[in-house]
């Protein structure tokens, strides 16, 4: 196993001026729901579908902000922004250079975001979602995941919350938090400790299981693992707990305030186990703030053992799995991926 390895290109641009940014913009995002959600009952009504995910009218009530946001940014720091949905000037999808008109070439950073992490649970007022970004200086299309530098997650909140929380992470610093108190936006330090047990044994561990298409073989692989590490379930007790968080960042937030010990996604692995073309699943933008994750002291790979990584982009599908210690890595990983390798993947 490995340790993470990062292309060492600093941003060229101060970090902590592009952090400001992007935390107005994803409170701004914040407040746009806010006031969405108490003017409309319609926010879970479908409005498109993209090569990457279907849109709701919840997700259509930002976009706005993302060119008005950009525009004005990219001012002073020329960028290459990857955002599902957007559009170039020829009507080519991703990535969108700002300002407008400008070549690739001259951006300075290349910014992946996903505004609203988490719609379908935030659209039927469940549970949060998140704003998403990850900043990486521009090295054209070989630009990865890998090469974020800074990263920052502000949760969206359902209409019972009174306070939401808001991470970020620049690389080689740890990572950071803070809880804000919705009705004055009073702040207070969070702690981020991941958790130190070294079983799954009481205590929440997860293979994503969202939707229908893959759901046999996630519960197949879970019991697998549960079977392997603490024995034939007892039905009578519930021992590991198992969270659907339908969320990327909400997943990763998980382990990175300490409520779950192993999360996984590994929907590309099970379509290819199933000899069927890949259908929807987690993406690179999904994975935007992975660097707080890691940052945090969370172990990401892409559920074989290597470290998560893929392009900046929205569609190519990344599985993953995370371990909230090292511990846990070493008791779960060979597990898991022995298992995988002889379902075939």
């Amino acid at each position: 196993m490995s340790p993470l390895q990062y292309h060492h290109t600093m941003l060229p641009v101060d970090a902590t001026v592009i952090l400001d940014a992007l935390t107005e913009f994803q409170r701004e995002v914040q407040q746009t729901l806010i006031r969405s959600r108490a003017a409309s009952a319609d926010l879970h009504k479908v409005s498109h579908a993209t090569s990457a995910d279907t849109i709701y009218t919840l997700d259509t009530h930002v976009d706005p902000l993302i060119e008005e946001f950009f525009h004005d940014f990219s001012k002073t720091i020329p960028l290459v922004l990857i955002a599902e949905g957007l559009h170039d000037d020829n009507g080519h999808e991703n990535p969108v250079t700002f300002p407008r008109g400008a070549s690739e070439d001259e951006a300075r950073i290349r910014i992946i975001i996903d505004p609203i992490d988490g719609t379908r649970g935030l659209m039927y007022d469940k549970r949060p979602a998140w704003s998403l970004a990850g900043v990486a200086p521009n090295r054209g299309s070989n630009t990865r995941l890998r090469d974020i530098q800074l990263a920052i997650m502000t949760e969206l909140p359902t209409s019972r919350m009174g306070f939401a929380d808001t991470l970020h992470a620049i690389r080689g610093t740890g990572a950071h938090a803070r809880r804000v108190d919705l009705r004055n936006s009073a702040a207070e330090p969070l702690s981020l400790t991941p958790s130190e047990a070294h079983t799954i044994n009481h205590g929440f561990a997860t293979i994503s299981n969202f939707f229908p298409g893959t759901k046999v073989l996630a519960s197949q692989v879970m019991e697998h693992l549960v079977r392997n590490l603490i024995g034939p379930a007892d039905v009578t007790q519930a021992t590991v707990f198992d969270d659907q968080y339908i969320s990327t960042g909400g997943q990763f937030y998980e382990l990175i305030v300490g409520h779950d010990r192993f999360n996984a996604d590994l929907r590309p692995l099970f379509y290819k186990i199933q000899k069927q073309p890949e259908g929807l699943c987690c993406h690179p933008y999904d994975c935007a703030t992975w660097l707080i994750a890691h940052e945090a002291g969370v172990l990401l790979t892409n559920g074989l053992g290597h470290d998560l990584d893929g392009p900046l982009d929205t569609t190519t599908g990344l599985s993953w799995a995370a371990y909230a210690n090292p511990t846990l890595r070493e008791e779960i990983e060979p597990l898991l991926t022995a298992y995988l390798k002889e379902l075939g993947a």
